[in-house]
């Protein structure tokens, strides 16, 4: 019986754990990067310090792209975490160890580690080994064989083997640029399969994915065996290039790019480039994909993180022709419509007044004034400005963008002065609605900011707003139709517990759907306030719900030291927890008396970055703690995802204060607020 299923008739102890990249731990046998072997170590540790769950980063393979919410497959695990000494292959060659530590052990010191270089040696190390025992794998993949079994059981495999061995032939190039073989069907994918010439080729991914699988499900047997719970993470969207957009088309509008509407830390919102889902699809074929995919990771996982969960209810939607997401829309919407703004006493002049951006003559000129221009060249700035991307309208002193531009993409293309591109790409977002097809419209979502908006009488005003008001209101009730329907498709599918992550811009309907399908949410104490309130006080702790799992940061954000001594207002959180009088400087002391107030919150789950945990011992101590950050949003470069702890496993176990101090805090902290309907006692 799956955590999920138990969910419904006992009750789950209050669980404290921790999350971790796989890649973030140092076994006794992992060189450069946490391997999946490492686990049952790590494990013993949590289980020393009284933590009863861990909680993985994504472990889908990505390529040579470090983020791990970039797969190039659904199901396809990352060949860096395997352990290449521990394959049969390799224990057979009594010197291949002395090859991986040639090659690995450049790495093995490095305070993160460097994920190109070190996948790439990797993977090199892999190829050798497979062609030195080609013989004895391809015996296998016969019928009857172990690995012929194993495909079996895993039919997925076929396509990624086949798609990984294009992407190489084309030097990992994306499947949108390869040479052929863009675009394929069911069939032209088996055909590709069952051509004999590629076959080693195809039984090289499908090796190392049994591989992976092996030491991952022994890994997570051993966790289970210690009353560890594995807590997975399934990141809603697939990359653009991958395995299941290739295969699968069907099932994705590539015609728009997923991400995040505006908010105080992304002025322009977030576009991340993956296409959104044809959930039409998807329910055509009985969500197949989705079942398959939750099947996999089932094999591992007692729980999984639901990332991004607002998308099942609606996602924030941007064009391909635009790169921010600031002119983006919410998918499903129920659309305003031409009839709609006509209602509001728009003819089409006025309708192209709310819905397409109208220049003035001066703000052009204006905008190239400072850019320390002669005349003569301010006058040619202007002019080529007016050429390559505007149209006046008749013999007025405003312009609008050329039909030819797009989006933010054309104006970017256009070879136009620095400081007439800047002015334009402000300037497409200045108005009201987007005309997103013909004859629909979706609010900019600073529309009241447009200079459309601003002309409007304050009578109009006050309609245009209850429209919307209206609009917005019947969206939210297709967004909880959705939302319901498809999360209910999930949690049915798999005895796994689902966990969400719902972060962002929350409809109502949101924490409604969760609580009605015993799902949890996610409280980040530091964004968990009420924001509408004057000095935006923190919730009290008292109110989170039960169905909830709590925590002070995630792998996006800074750790609780780093958000302490930088960002945070020491003096309001201190007053906030009940002890005002804590220093600015992070130490071992205040790290304990946040972690044990925080597990006061009545959340069935308190889940805690290792760092912060790390960080009840002066010993573990990074000079600057922005070094001990996961990710930067925003940022690629080498230091993102690329994590490690301070120490080998064993030697932080020997950390006696340490332990002592992790065990206290989850002996602290109560199983306060069972789940509706449940009864039990502590563990």
């Amino acid at each position: 019986m799956g955590l999920a299923q138990k969910q419904q008739t006992h009750p789950e102890p209050r669980l404290v754990g921790t999350v971790i990249p796989i890649g973030a731990l140092r076994g006794e046998q992992s060189i450069g990067a946490g391997e999946f072997p490492d686990l049952p170590a790590f494990g013993e540790l949590c289980k020393n310090m009284g933590l009863a769950l861990i909680q993985l980063l994504p472990v889908n393979d990505t390529g040579y792209d470090s983020s791990p919410y970039s797969a190039l497959s659904s199901c396809a695990l990352h060949p860096l975490y395997l352990r290449i000494q521990d394959l049969p292959e390799a224990e057979a060659e009594p010197s291949f160890a002395e090859k991986v530590e040639e090659q690995l052990g450049i790495f093995r010191d490095e305070p993160r580690f460097p994920y190109y270089k070190l996948l790439r040696a990797k993977m090199e190390l892999l190829r050798k080994l497979y062609t030195a025992h080609n013989g004895d794998i391809t015996d296998k993949a016969k019928p009857g064989g172990s690995l012929a079994s194993w495909i079996q059981e895993n039919l997925w495999v076929k396509e990624y083997a086949v798609y990984r061995r294009l992407k190489e032939a084309n030097g990992e190039k994306s499947w949108k640029d390869w040479e052929s073989h863009q675009k394929v069907t069911v069939a032209d994918i088996q055909a590709l399969w069952e051509d004999t010439s590629l076959w080693g080729q195809h039984l090289f991914w499908v090796w190392v994915q049994e591989a992976l699988d092996t030491q991952f499900r022994k890994a997570a047997t051993a966790l289970k065996a210690l009353g560890i719970i594995l807590e997975g993470d399934i990141p809603i969207l697939m990359n653009e290039d991958s395995c299941d957009v290739w295969a699968h088309p069907a099932y994705f509008h590539r015609d728009l790019s997923a991400g995040a509407p505006p908010d105080m830390y992304s002025p322009l919102g977030q576009n991340w480039g993956f296409p959104i889902y044809n959930w039409q699809a998807h329910a055509k074929d009985g969500y197949a994909w989705w079942k398959n995919r939750l099947k996999v990771a089932e094999k591992y996982y007692d729980a999984y993180r639901i990332d991004h969960v607002l998308g099942f209810f609606r996602i924030w939607a941007s064009r391909r022709e635009d790169t921010s997401a600031i002119l983006g829309r919410f998918v499903p919407a129920v659309p305003l419509t031409g009839k709609d703004l006509k209602g509001l006493g728009f003819d089409p002049g006025r309708i192209r007044w709310v819905s397409q951006p109208h220049i003035p003559t001066e703000e052009v000129w204006n905008s190239l004034k400072t850019g320390g221009l002669d005349s003569s060249d301010l006058t040619a700035a202007v002019e080529k400005a007016f050429t390559l991307a505007l149209d006046r309208i008749g013999q007025e002193d405003l312009w609008l963008f050329k039909q030819r531009i797009k989006g933010e993409k054309d104006i970017e293309a256009l070879t136009l002065h620095p400081a007439a591109k800047a002015y334009l790409l402000a300037a497409w977002d200045n108005r009201i609605f987007l005309e997103y097809a013909k004859g629909r419209y979706s609010p900019v979502w600073y529309y009241r900011n447009s200079r459309a908006y601003a002309s409007l009488s304050r009578e109009e005003q006050q309609n245009l707003e209850a429209l919307l008001t209206q609009n917005r209101q019947a969206s939210e009730a297709l967004w909880e139709k959705q939302g319901k329907k498809l999360l209910t498709v999930l949690k049915e599918a798999s005895s796994m517990l689902p966990c969400a992550e719902d972060l962002g811009a929350v409809p109502d309907c949101v924490p409604r759907v969760l609580s009605k399908l015993k799902i949890l949410g996610l409280k980040v104490i530091r964004w968990s306030r009420r924001w509408e309130e004057p000095g935006a006080p923190y919730l009290p702790l008292a109110e989170y719900p039960s169905l909830s799992v709590c925590t002070p940061a995630v792998h996006d954000s800074s750790t609780l030291r780093e958000w302490w001594e930088k960002e945070a207002d020491t003096q309001q959180f201190a007053n906030f927890i009940g002890v005002p009088y804590l220093s600015p400087k992070y130490t071992p002391g205040i790290a304990k008396i946040i972690l044990n107030k925080i597990a006061s919150a009545p959340s069935q789950f308190l889940v805690l970055q290792i760092q912060d945990l790390l960080h009840l011992s002066q010993r573990w101590y990074a000079p600057d703690p922005a070094r001990e950050r996961i990710n930067v949003p925003g940022r690629v470069d080498d230091f993102n995802w690329t994590y490690r702890l301070p120490a080998p496993i064993q030697e932080i176990g020997e950390d006696k204060n340490l332990v002592r101090a992790v065990r206290e805090l989850s002996e602290v902290a109560p199983a306060t607020k069972p789940l509706q309907g449940q009864k039990g006692k502590n563990q």
